[in-house]
């Protein structure tokens, strides 16, 4: 077994490309969005007003120079070379006179944080995955910086994350160093099916809720229209993304997150403990589906050779997927709508309630998790000369002005001024066109968000509107994916074992062993093949410590359920 750390860390990996289209997730109705009628009794304060007011001693974000590098700690992103290409960071440059270097791993992202951290010469900011042991190893070196003080000096973290969230950030010596992607007090999550919606309606628009209903529907698109388009076409199944999405409908409760990599477990509740994967019965019936899918042609044959999603994005642009299911379907499937409608009305995709196995209750099927502290985090490494303004800069971008900027523009133009509620108020200008553009330009680098509040000020404007006439994600993210996803943040903290320590190893081989599991069970031959896959995966596992793991999860997040009063 390769002890190497594989860099693709499951879900947690899409979760990020959700991150970059953040806002967007989000909850069911909670807090209820502002009506239109919110802007009669509005105020008419300015953007400017949007912070609240601060201590003398504060550092206000563009009274002076702000330069510092900044680095993306992944494989496959890294930031733009010139921040300013993208809308929002020009504004930040021109406006508050802020200069970002940005600093490119160009794939070799482990290779060179071991480079950096040897040779003493760390960026100032470091955007990354919260659960790379990489960041914990910044820790333990004393390499980052604490950021308790400033936390208490600037109004928007403090104010949006709850302190009980905050702890599960903090390190073993209590402190935080932290600071969350897309924080949240509330549910939301981009995760789910993609139905075609010209060959939906050519097939006669069938009920498609179980997962019979799914099969016979794939079925007849291979009938109809042969290897033209492929019936299902799972995202990301190198990572268990578009397959363990199906995993959650064969159990109610079930945690999308259980294939996760630095999770791997499924809740216990009987027992109130955390247990193996691999024999978890809902996980060999899923698995069983997926692999007959494979057998007969109805899911796409190349699902585990596809390593980024450009052939992807262009079948679901192509019209030739007939179901799209992903950990975030929605960027890929929103442009592939508006490319397919521009020339078609007929044409396009359309979101779905989740399948669910005969019998559940579909009500209890959630295809994704939200985690209250986002996914990735921003740390300040001692490499920063003035770490405080570093630290202002992210709590701006994460109040209301400064998300109001990244999804609507500059004030002024689509809106201007908070009502009585702190909401947007939204001009007779406002274009929703351009406000699409907006955001989609500013997607690839949001690097911080405050879910909590941009998504009822998104809502705030769509809700006025009759459903059909909805923007896209709006329309769906309110009617479906925000209400089939699951609080996850007791499962998704401090479970990642410390670099260098026994647990470590047994997690990385584990992992391992997982990801050979999930692919050799989901093109075997028979039922009975995945059994006997799984089957000896978990003796396997067994032997390489997964005993061991799963009884130290459970005391992590026995703790962390405590932290949050679960």
């Amino acid at each position: 077994m390769k002890k190497t750390r594989k860099t693709l860390v499951m879900v947690a990996t899409a979760l990020l490309l959700t991150t970059l289209f953040a806002g967007c997730s989000k909850t069911t109705s909670e807090p209820k969005p502002s009506t239109p009628n919110d802007t009669t009794n509005a105020s008419t304060s300015t953007g400017s007003d949007t912070t609240e007011e601060k201590p003398a001693d504060v550092w206000q974000l563009g009274s002076s120079e702000l330069e510092f590098t900044a680095y993306a700690h992944y494989g496959w992103l890294d930031l733009p070379a010139k921040m300013e290409d993208v809308p929002f960071w020009k504004y930040l440059k021109e406006n508050k006179k802020v200069n970002i270097k940005t600093r490119a791993a160009q794939g070799n992202h482990a290779q060179l944080m071991t480079t950096m951290m040897a040779d003493n010469d760390l960026p100032d900011l470091i955007y990354g995955n919260r659960f790379d042991p990489d960041i914990l190893r910044l820790y333990e070196a004393g390499k980052l910086v604490p950021l308790d003080d400033y936390m208490e000096k600037y109004p928007n973290l403090k104010k949006w994350l709850s302190s009980k969230s905050a702890d599960l950030l903090r390190f073993p010596d209590g402190k935080l160093y932290q600071f969350p992607n897309w924080y949240t007090s509330q549910p939301n999550g981009s995760s789910g099916y993609a139905v075609n919606k010209k060959i939906y309606k050519e097939l006669g628009s069938p009920t498609l809720e179980t997962m019979d209903q799914l099969y016979d529907y794939l079925v007849k698109v291979k009938q109809k229209y042969g290897s033209e388009v492929i019936p299902y076409e799972p995202d990301r199944a190198v990572d268990g993304q578009g397959v363990g999405l199906i995993y959650t409908g064969f159990k109610e409760n079930a945690y999308y997150r259980s294939l996760n990599g630095s999770t791997l477990a499924v809740v216990d509740e009987a027992n109130n403990k955390l247990a193996s994967l691999f024999t978890d019965p809902a996980f060999h019936e899923s698995q069983k589906f997926v692999s007959k899918l494979y057998r007969e042609k109805l899911i796409s044959q190349d699902m585990f050779t596809i390593t980024d999603r450009g052939p992807v994005q262009e079948k679901l642009m192509s019209g030739r997927v007939a179901i799209f299911g992903s950990s975030d379907p929605m960027p890929y499937a929103s442009a592939a709508h508006a490319a397919l409608s521009k020339k078609d009305p007929d044409a396009g995709y359309f979101m779905i309630w989740p399948f669910h196995k005969a019998g559940l209750d579909k009500n209890k099927i959630y295809t994704g998790g939200y985690d209250q502290l986002g996914w990735n985090v921003n740390v300040i490494t001692t490499a920063a000369k003035d770490p405080e303004k570093i630290y202002a800069f992210l709590d701006y971008i994460t109040g209301p002005e400064g998300m109001l900027i990244q999804f609507f523009g500059p004030e002024g133009g689509n809106w201007k001024g908070l009502d009585e509620s702190g909401q947007p108020i939204f001009t007779e200008q406002y274009n929703a066109e351009e406000v699409a553009d907006i955001q989609a330009a500013n997607n690839p680098v949001m690097m911080a968000g405050n879910t909590g509040y941009i998504d009822p000020a998104k809502m705030k404007f769509e809700l006025s509107k009759p459903p059909e006439e909805r923007n896209w994600l709006a329309r769906y993210q309110e009617s479906v994916t925000w209400k089939t996803h699951i609080d996850q943040t007791a499962l998704a903290s401090n479970l990642t074992p410390a670099p260098g320590t026994e647990l470590a190893d047994i997690s990385t081989n584990v992992l391992d062993l997982f990801l050979q599991t999930l692919s050799a069970s989901s093109t075997a031959k028979s039922d009975e093949e995945v059994d006997k896959i799984l089957e000896q995966a978990e003796k396997d596992a067994q032997a390489l410590g997964y005993n061991q793991l799963l009884e130290w999860r459970t005391e992590r997040w026995l703790e962390n359920k405590k932290k949050l009063g679960q």
